[in-house]
């Protein structure tokens, strides 16, 4: 039998990629297989767009992608603030592809924090001396929940965000971190909801709980992010760095969380019961099925967690 969901999800490394960045004035721009696009408003102001319809999954092709944006993040002396959104209707990023061979991402290398390359861009974005921002509408669950708690603020459509981290109903820890950061944001009773249950969080809910900033009509939510980002991008760049560097030896969990978090993804996808429990996900349709992937908290809360025939 393939196990498809190993062969996946053993994702490590950071490798080169062609540019993702659009001509200052043209706005993004795809080249080939591009599944992130860069559109810099200003110097100091870049919009970060998830384009991988129709379901915005993040795969070992997405890996480079991201890295090269992250650190461009990290290196560039006049950027202020990134905003990351989705271009994809229903959806702003989910999970991990459960389709390429193991080979695809096992072969990459750690990336430059010597973790492997998810939770090490994570940190990193994090840490940049850049602020930014998660605009969430649709689906952000699994990897886009990741990075949208790796992200400076969240900001929700009240109609259209729903936020999950979906992989305890497949039978796995999550790896991308969130068990070390939510409870700093809603606190302890709150994060085990959300990592317990697997269950979808919406906009006003998440606002609730912390787990992002501000639900917003959906009609607001694109002035509104947009304004707060050209503001910041206005201010001096090395006081943004310093206020942030302040915030974050204060609230965020230190790499060695993230760390043991990864450890235990990489454990628990080894496991009998994540084999049988995705095997069962993907006979149902994901990755393939448009309700699977838009209801998907429905669909892992009824596997029955049985051992297939072979």
């Amino acid at each position: 039998m393939k196990r498809p969901f190993l062969a996946m999800l053993l994702a490590v490394g950071t490798f080169a990629a062609s540019p993702v960045f659009a001509n200052d004035a043209d706005g993004p721009v795809a080249t080939g297989r591009r599944e992130i696009l860069v559109d810099k408003v200003s110097p100091a102001y870049w919009r970060v767009t998830l384009h991988n319809p129709p379901f915005n999954i993040f795969g070992p092709e997405t890996i480079p992608q991201l890295n090269e944006v992250i650190t461009a993040i990290e290196k560039d002396p006049e950027l202020r603030v990134v905003v990351f959104e989705s271009d994809v209707p229903g959806f702003f990023l989910t999970h991990y592809d459960f389709v390429p061979p193991l080979k695809a991402t096992t072969s990459m290398p750690n990336g430059p924090l010597g973790m492997p390359p998810l939770p090490d861009m994570l940190i990193r974005l994090s840490k940049a001396p850049v602020v930014s921002i998660a605009k969430i509408r649709g689906r952000a669950s699994g990897v886009g929940s990741e990075l949208s708690l790796a992200s400076d603020m969240r900001f929700a459509s009240r109609e259209k965000a729903l936020l999950s981290q979906f992989e305890v109903g497949a039978g796995f820890v999550p790896g991308g971190g969130p068990m070390a950061r939510l409870p700093e944001l809603m606190g302890r009773g709150r994060a085990l909801e959300v990592v317990l249950t697997g269950s979808d969080i919406d906009g006003d809910l998440a606002e609730r709980y912390g787990y992002v900033n501000r639900s917003l009509p959906d009609a607001q939510l694109d002035a509104f992010v947009d304004a707060m980002a050209q503001r910041i991008s206005r201010f001096d760049k090395q006081t943004l760095a310093d206020i942030k560097a302040e915030v974050d030896a204060v609230s965020l969990p230190s790499n060695e969380r993230i760390a043991r978090g990864w450890d235990s993804f990489i454990q628990s996808v080894q496991r009998p019961a994540a084999q049988t429990r995705i095997t069962e996900l993907m006979k149902e349709g994901l990755q393939k099925n448009p309700d699977v992937e838009r209801r998907l908290p429905v669909y892992t809360g009824r596997l029955t967690g049985t051992t297939p025939e072979k």
